[in-house]
């Protein structure tokens, strides 16, 4: 081979070279262009994510009761008493579950008509949270959603019981579903202005099992298997005047007379 066709084989060569490499750059740029764009797109979906959770943690929101309320307490078998001084008749129990529906429809329509008898003197007004939903009758997460209600609930100063009662109502999860987590109990306490590191043991180490408990086995033995279960003077209210008093709240007035 001639020197001069040396020279022009190496010139081809080198053109060669640099056009692979060429070749191998542009298909570098375009795998960093795609690989951004996979990351931009995962910051953006990560974005969306925390946005929506963040969205649906903002709808867990306490609701304060501020109607009248007479005087509350916790009486020693952990059941809540609302009367003023002085009122001994007539006596409503009202036995609830804070996962059952029934019982949210009884606190958001009537919930108000009852604090306000109590206030007002017309009756002395007892309520008895417990744990209707038991496994095995009853799969999870139900049993446990019911257990941590009514145990947050009896964590709950007395006086602050009718709004956060009135909060566990209006964020009951859907039955089947999780919900009442620790995060929400407490972030509600916030919201109502009583939280502290007591109430946050209480919730946490679910401290007031054994008072649901009591309340669970005395529910059974007053062979109490629905909810809510209404009570007046030590006798059940029938079917019709529940109904009535879910569609009327004002007619509580009239059942309360009627014994």
């Amino acid at each position: 081979m001639s020197k001069n066709a040396r020279r022009q084989s190496a010139r081809e060569r080198v053109a060669e070279e640099r056009r692979l490499q060429a070749a191998k750059d542009r298909q570098r740029k375009l795998l960093l262009g795609v690989l951004g764009g996979i990351a931009a797109a995962a910051v953006i979906v990560v974005a969306v994510v925390v946005a929506q959770n963040n969205t649906g943690q903002s709808n867990q929101k306490a609701v304060a009761y501020t109607g009248p309320l007479a005087p509350t307490t916790r009486q020693e078998d952990g059941s809540i008493l609302m009367a003023k001084e002085g009122v001994t008749a007539p006596t409503l129990e009202i036995f609830e579950d804070f996962q059952c529906p029934f019982c949210k429809k009884l606190e958001d329509t009537a919930g108000d008509a009852i604090y306000k008898a109590a206030a007002e003197g017309k009756a002395r007004v007892i309520f008895r949270p417990f744990q209707l939903f038991q496994a095995p009758a009853h799969p999870e997460p139900v049993p446990s959603v019911s257990r941590r209600g009514a145990n947050a609930a009896l964590c709950t100063p007395p006086d602050k019981w009718a709004s956060y009662a009135k909060t566990l109502y209006a964020n009951q999860p859907v039955e089947g579903q999780n919900g009442f987590e620790n995060k929400d109990l407490l972030n509600w306490a916030r919201d109502l202005g009583f939280y502290d590191a007591g109430f946050d043991k209480c919730v946490t180490g679910l401290e007031m099992g054994a008072d649901v408990d009591k309340a669970t086995e005395y529910a059974q033995k007053q062979k109490v298997n629905s909810t809510p279960t209404l009570r007046l003077n030590g006798k059940d209210l029938t079917a019709e005047q529940v109904n009535e008093l879910l569609s009327a709240p004002e007619s509580l007035e009239q059942i309360l007379s009627s014994k």
